[in-house]
């Protein structure tokens, strides 16, 4: 599919040119004229963000095509919904620090950034407060504190926003001041830009990544295999080359993911590429997502069917984070 413009060298200049106005999507998409008002008040409450790279892979035309319905602002959004709130998971009553929220025993995550490359319209964290939770240089001083002072943290998460929207020299000293703290072990990080800007991972940030006493893992996101190109392919085996652990996580969303036949592709395609599956979340009730939303009965159908076509390896663990909980809720196929 032809890009707006040749693509440029470098991630930094693709991400200042990530596309913002519903108006050019729907125009440049070939999209209904119809859904300009209701894309405009959707984008007014949540903001609409696409980068090229992922904008090329959209079909022009359709509708329906699975990576335009992930980012399309919709009317709907505005709906009130009984049960979507705007803090699902509850995080700012795990939120002892500034910028750190500490939920599970062993393990902190850490709000690099507000800011993604990508707005999924689906975000459990639409309405978090990344303005109270800004990390200058005084904040990060009371996480590496906080850290410090409890021997039982030996993992690291960094989250966002997307943490790798950050510069190589930022998560390299983020990283140096980890590593002083003996206890930590084990550096996880959240990101999306492997799969929708997956010119990010150059060879400066592999060289950062290996550089670390800390094992490296690295949590991609991707929920359809139309999202998983050769350029995807390429960044996956940099982060390999490197010897960071690369795994998926997935949510169920309706009208985009919720059949079998689309599932068992995507574990496919994962593991063609080198990456294994490891969540397949279902939907947090966010305000502004209802219309993603799939029952718990579907999610365990669909699971059996996927249990039922692939090897144990490649099925997702079938998941709900509950808050309040000390670690993300398997959902068993053997109860209703």
């Amino acid at each position: 599919m032809n890009s707006i413009i040749p693509l440029p060298d470098t991630w930094q200049t693709l991400l200042s040119q990530t596309l913002e106005s519903p108006e050019a999507l729907i125009r440049y998409l070939d999209l209904p004229e119809s859904l300009l008002e209701g894309a405009n008040r959707a984008h007014a409450e949540f903001a609409m963000r696409i980068p090229r790279p992922w904008l090329d892979r959209i079909e022009k035309g359709n509708l329906n095509d699975p990576l335009l319905r992930q980012v399309l602002p919709l009317g709907e959004e505005m709906d009130d919904v009984p049960g979507f709130t705007q803090d699902p998971l509850e995080e700012m009553h795990s939120n002892p620090v500034e910028g750190l929220i500490h939920k599970y025993k062993g393990r902190v995550l850490v709000i690099l950034t507000g800011a993604c490359a990508i707005n999924c319209r689906y975000c459990f964290r639409r309405h978090f407060p990344y303005a109270d939770n800004r990390l200058g240089p005084t904040q990060w001083q009371k996480i590496i504190a906080y850290i410090t002072a409890d021997s039982s943290i030996t993992e690291i998460i960094f989250s966002g926003g997307d943490p790798l929207v950050s510069s190589d020299a930022r998560l390299k000293q983020f990283i140096t001041d980890l590593e002083q703290i003996p206890h930590l072990t084990r550096l996880r990080i959240h990101s999306r830009l492997p799969v929708v800007l997956p010119q990010r991972i150059t060879e400066s940030l592999t060289q950062v990544l290996q550089q670390t006493r800390l094992k490296v893992v690295t949590v991609i996101h991707s929920n359809h295999p139309q999202e998983l190109d050769e350029q995807v392919a390429n960044a996956v085996q940099r982060l390999h080359q490197a010897g960071v652990t690369v795994f998926n996580q997935a949510v169920l969303l309706r009208g985009i993911n919720d059949s079998c036949e689309i599932l068992k592709g995507l574990s496919e395609k994962l593991f063609d590429i080198g990456v294994l599956p490891y969540y397949l979340f279902t939907f947090d009730p966010v305000k502004g997502a209802a219309h993603f939303d799939i029952p718990d009965s579907e999610a365990k159908q669909l699971l059996q069917q996927l249990q039922d076509q692939l090897p144990g390896y490649l099925v997702p663990r079938l998941a709900r984070e509950i808050p309040g909980r000390g670690s993300k809720t398997l959902l068993s196929l053997d109860q209703d």
